[in-house]
């Protein structure tokens, strides 16, 4: 089949540049040409200019090769079938035979005679659909190469046939008629199949057989045929519409009419008349727009397949380019040749790819995105991997990502503690310091060492104010207890408790922001596809800046936890997955179960 080079091509070269390239790491070459002053992208230099040239290749096969083979093939098959008609019967399908739809169980014997499990369905004489349906457990087909007719002799079976009766009125109890047989013999005209030149070439317009420039043409002319259509189906509508029709008149003499109500400058009769006609408008018009959609929504599939066809010859050869770029330095990071791990990278990846250029063209065929989009769509996921596998290997790194550089984006505008201001614990000038010897500072005199430890380390999380602590500090001072002494035993504050609460608020600010991000994106795919570039941008910045928040969130959350030693969330990530309502109903969860860890983390610390 010509189709299977462009699933061939991309995974070829993904598989030999993983296995080339890591063979090469694995065997210290790299090591050697580096040693030497041979930079990565100096060593594939010449194997980048040999894909560039067979990514050139790759597109004047499929513009020039593909559709030559696939034309050839089509027609070559369908002369076959008409020559040899027990060929065109398939197992469990139905297959048409001169007037005939047969459908086989199985089929057995020299060149499949025997039939089993014998299913046809009989085209009438006008073409408006079946109404004999014949069904027999076996069948046997009987021919001779210089006869012009094809015996088809079925045993043990029924024979069914809807009767139309002429009367109208009879139609709706749809009377039929049933027969048994144990033998019946179908004799089917072969002349006009006989007489096929297998030479012959009729199927010259699917999309899969042309070129660029006669895709090109074609889609020029298709389109034209669409506008024409929608401007004559729009005019149809608006004759259907008017009152042309209609000659009714009310009279010279009559000074004004009633609008508030203007049947009643009306006859009975004409009311009557009015409404029906009206009437008559409105379910011909609904019937005129439900045909009309039906037929160019056909015509703009058979558009989008032709600009599929077309975006798919540069999308092969644009494949051999990206998955060199995934697989060389992917090769090179792993370390490993052969047919072992290089396989199995090469076959994910190209699943990935594979699935991801399907799904596309799918969404696309059905209207629901560009054709454009539909067939880069692969290419637009993958190049940024190709972008950063080539980045990590010219640099000799591994493939750890790191993704705060995207959340430090969120840094200049949500004011965000660095983990020194956290950790910082700062002694206070007790000199600088006065305080009133008050009946707490009579209190506080009277606890004992530790008490007052206690209350200086966990004031924030007691809620005593800064005077409080300091009458606190002063009376620890008065008994030769200084705060470097407290610091040097983590007694001056409680520096986990202050990170877990301040690592809490950036918590509800990032998960605000992917709550009111996802309702938007919510709201987005309610509305249904987007229809215009600026709202496809827009939809993307949104998902963006949901997703950046999202792993914020679960960052700050696992943080949290790591401190506290407790696991506090279910993971966001499967909820989003789960969808909208799951979404909803963790995040209020999230929220509050993560107040109530807080609180008995505190309880416990006391």
């Amino acid at each position: 089949m010509p189709s299977i080079i462009p699933l061939v091509l991309p995974l070829s070269v993904l598989l030999a540049s993983i296995m080339t390239f890591g063979s090469l790491a694995e065997n210290y070459e790299f090591a050697a040409m580096k040693s030497s002053g041979i930079s990565l992208q100096r060593s594939m230099r010449t194997l980048i200019y040999f894909i560039c040239i067979l990514s050139v290749v790759a597109f004047i096969f499929a513009n020039n090769v593909i559709p030559y083979a696939e034309y050839k093939f089509i027609n070559f098959r369908r002369n076959i079938a008409q020559v040899k008609p027990a060929m065109a019967i398939a197992e469990g399908q139905f297959s048409q035979v001169g007037s005939y739809n047969i459908k086989v169980e199985k089929k057995s014997g020299d060149n499949g005679r025997y039939l089993s499990g014998v299913t046809i369905h009989k085209l009438s004489n006008t073409g408006a659909g079946s109404n004999t349906v014949i069904k027999a457990k076996k069948g046997e087909l009987v021919s001779s190469e210089n006869s012009n007719t094809l015996k088809l002799v079925l045993r043990d079976g029924n024979y069914y046939e809807d009767i139309i009766p002429k009367k109208f009125e009879d139609r709706n109890k749809v009377p039929f008629a049933k027969s048994e047989f144990k033998t019946y013999v179908i004799n089917i005209d072969l002349s006009k199949l006989n007489n096929t030149n297998l030479d012959e070439e009729q199927i010259t317009n699917t999309n899969t057989m042309l070129t660029v420039g006669e895709l090109r043409f074609t889609l020029d002319s298709l389109q034209k045929n669409y506008n024409k259509d929608m401007v004559s189906i729009a005019e149809n509508i608006n004759q259907r519409s008017s009152m042309n029709s209609t000659n009714f008149t009310t009279g010279t003499n009559i000074p004004q009419i009633n609008t508030a109500n203007i049947l009643n400058n009306f006859s009975f009769s004409d009311k009557t008349q009015i409404l029906r006609v009206a009437s008559s408008n409105v379910d011909a018009t609904n019937f005129t727009l439900e045909s009309s959609r039906f037929e160019l929504g056909d015509k703009q599939k058979n558009i989008n397949l032709h600009w599929i066809a077309l975006y798919d010859k540069f999308v092969i050869a644009f494949a051999c380019l990206l998955m060199f770029f995934i697989g060389a330095p992917l090769g090179a990071i792993i370390r490993k040749g052969g047919l072992g791990l290089p396989i199995v990278f090469a076959i994910l990846i190209f699943i990935i790819f594979h699935f991801i250029n399907t799904f596309g063209k799918k969404v696309a065929q059905q209207d629901e995105i560009a054709p454009f989009l539909g067939c880069w769509m692969s290419s637009f996921v993958l190049g940024p991997l190709a972008i950063l596998l080539t980045k990590r290997a010219t640099e000799d790194r591994g493939v750890s990502i790191n993704l705060d550089w995207i959340t430090d984006i969120y840094k200049r505008f949500i004011p965000t503690k660095t983990e020194e201001e956290l950790t910082e614990q700062p002694v206070i000038n007790m000199e600088q310091v006065t305080v009133e010897k008050d009946t707490d500072w009579e209190k506080l005199n009277g606890y004992d060492n530790d008490v007052l430890i206690k209350i200086v380390k966990d004031a924030k999380q007691f809620g005593y104010k800064d005077d409080y602590r300091n009458k606190a500090l002063k009376v620890l001072e008065s008994r030769n207890i200084t705060q470097e002494e407290l610091l040097l035993t983590n007694n001056l504050y409680n520096v986990d408790y202050n990170k877990v609460e301040e690592l809490n608020k950036q918590y509800k600010i990032y998960s605000k922001i992917t709550f009111v991000t996802y309702l938007i994106l919510f709201g987005i795919s309610s509305l249904g596809k987007p229809e215009t570039i600026i709202s496809i941008i827009l939809a993307f910045v949104v998902a963006g800046v949901f997703y950046t928040a999202l792993f914020k969130s679960q960052q700050l959350l696992d943080e949290i936890g790591t401190i506290m030693d407790k696991k506090v969330d279910l993971n966001i990530y499967l909820v989003v997955a789960a969808g909208f309502p799951f979404f909803i109903l963790f995040y209020f969860y999230n929220r509050s179960y993560l107040k109530e860890v807080i609180s008995e983390y505190s309880k416990s610390t006391n």
